[in-house]
């Protein structure tokens, strides 16, 4: 009995997961999804400066084994280039020329590279962020979700449910979460010296 007015409150689950028109509504929400993801890419590509497609460019290309093979063919000629003897050497050993141009090429590239990763470490953030409030939203859906399964329960005439089941029908604050993690850091950081003092051991008596 108490199984029919399950499946009656509920639905039957083969009827819900298995049906053509349940599946199709879930490849419309991926398809949409993607869509969304795909033209927030597009639209963050198109918002870049310049500058910025410059840097990416370059710091993408020196991040493949083409610029190291280039790199490897370039010093090498200029090494044996300037090291045979009888042949007009631009930059003789010890190679100052060489050198002072590996330093400024290094220079630049860390600044493009930098730049690269700053903009990566933006588009990081915002993912983050979106991670966050999507992860909030499913809390607060589940909690919901849980408090309407503890009301068909009670309905049905189940009384064996868990002792924290009020505790996770409540709300997550953020807020209260991270001022929590704030303040066991700091108790962290305010107790590993003694910890380090103690794996050291008593200090040896002059």
């Amino acid at each position: 009995m108490v199984r029919l007015r399950a499946r009656h409150v509920l639905g039957d689950p083969g009827e819900m997961s298995n049906g053509p028109a349940s599946h199709d509504r879930l490849d419309d929400a991926v398809a949409a999804n993607l869509s969304a993801l795909l033209e927030h890419r597009r639209k963050v590509e198109r918002a870049r400066t310049i500058h910025e497609r410059i840097a990416d460019r370059i710091a993408r290309f020196a991040g493949t084994m083409y610029f190291a093979y280039a790199h490897a063919v370039l010093f090498g000629v200029w090494l044996v280039w300037n090291s045979i003897p009888g042949v007009p050497h631009w930059d003789p050993y010890p190679f100052v020329m060489l050198a002072m141009f590996a330093s400024v090429e290094a220079i630049f590239l860390s600044t493009f590279v930098l730049v690269s990763q700053n903009r990566m470490a933006q588009l990081a953030d915002q993912r983050a962020d979106l991670d966050l409030q999507i992860n909030l939203l499913s809390e607060r859906e589940i909690t919901r979700v849980l408090a309407l399964a503890c009301r068909i329960a009670v309905r049905l005439g189940v009384r064996d449910q868990p002792a924290d089941v009020s505790d996770l029908q409540r709300d997550v604050d953020p807020r209260e979460l991270l001022e929590t993690i704030d303040e066991a850091s700091a108790e962290d950081e305010e107790q590993r010296p003694h910890r380090q003092r103690s794996r050291r051991g008593p200090a040896p008596r002059p």
